[in-house]
């Protein structure tokens, strides 16, 4: 950084799995507060034996310089990027091909959950891996290859380690019992679908809401018509006004306050123009059906 080469900088592992940083969609972060700062992306995060842990990837904050708050992405998910990228040139994920929330205590009670464990699953793209295998809107898949689902983020990172062609096996509950399938992981095929969301921000009437332009490629992989206008919903932070309204990750927004949004920047100036201590009328798309939601600003 700032031209000094062969910097060692030293901190500790402040938190392990951090995620809805809105950086990239796929995010299981390691947070430090060793000293980072612009030129050190890509650079080590090494142990105390020499052993490298992470790639320096980001930090939070304000000045832009240091601020003791940095993430790096951990080995486990930085190695089969390189390994791929080796052997084929690219970066090549496994696609289920669903649309998955999480299970909050609620949705537990009314889909016979004695835990809020796993991902709920929202739509099923036609034709997809999971369409092949039988899972449908209303699952909760609660296991993959043996291993526990215990939120929507463990499922992604579970499927985009998995081998492209491999058959995987899955734990689903339907209607209160358990349900096991079996289905063959294919490979992500369409950019969009790693593509990064466009924040609104930290602050502001609808803070924690990052949407992107819905496309054709976008539309499929969620199972919607494709010529439905809006944007996608790409992420919803916990507790935010969105999130306690019921906003959640894949509805489509088309209308706030009865005025069309048909893109980031639609949706940004519409946004921008409410008022604080206001109520939103939000319609919104989700899987099949469509609804309306008031958000309390």
């Amino acid at each position: 950084p700032f031209g000094l080469n062969s910097t060692v900088t030293l901190g500790i592992v402040s938190a392990l799995g951090r995620g809805g940083m809105g950086i990239t969609q796929y995010e299981d972060f390691i947070q430090t507060d060793a000293a980072i700062n612009p030129g050190n992306s890509g650079g080590a995060l090494v142990n105390m034996r020499g052993e490298l842990v992470g790639i320096n990837t980001a930090i939070f904050s304000q000045s832009g310089g240091y601020q003791g708050v940095g993430f790096a992405i951990p080995t486990n998910l930085a190695k089969p990027v390189y390994d791929s990228l080796v052997s084929t040139g690219k970066v090549v994920r496994g696609f289920l091909g669903v649309g998955i929330q999480e299970v909050t205590a609620d949705l537990a009670q009314s889909f016979q959950l004695h835990q809020t464990k796993g991902a709920l699953v929202t739509n099923v793209v036609p034709g997809s891996p999971a369409d092949e295998a039988g899972i449908k809107r209303g699952d909760v898949i609660v296991e993959y290859q043996g291993k526990p689902v215990l939120d929507p983020r463990s499922l992604q990172h579970h499927v985009i380690r998995t081998t492209v062609g491999s058959e995987v096996s899955m734990v689903v509950m339907r209607d209160g019992h358990k349900q096991s399938l079996k289905t063959k992981i294919r490979e992500q095929q369409n950019p969009t679908q790693v593509a990064q969301a466009a924040p609104v921000g930290k602050e502001g009437p609808l803070a924690g809401v990052a949407v992107q332009n819905l496309d054709n490629g976008l539309a499929q992989q969620l199972g919607l018509e494709k010529d439905m206008n809006g944007v996608v919903v790409m992420e919803v932070t916990p507790g935010s006004v969105a999130a306690r309204a019921g906003l959640v990750q894949g509805d489509v927004i088309s209308e706030i306050n009865r005025k069309p949004v048909r893109s980031e920047e639609d949706f940004v100036k519409v946004v921008s123009h409410l008022k604080e201590q206001s109520s939103a009328l939000i319609f919104i798309h989700r899987g099949k059906g469509a609804l309306y939601l008031t958000i309390k600003i």
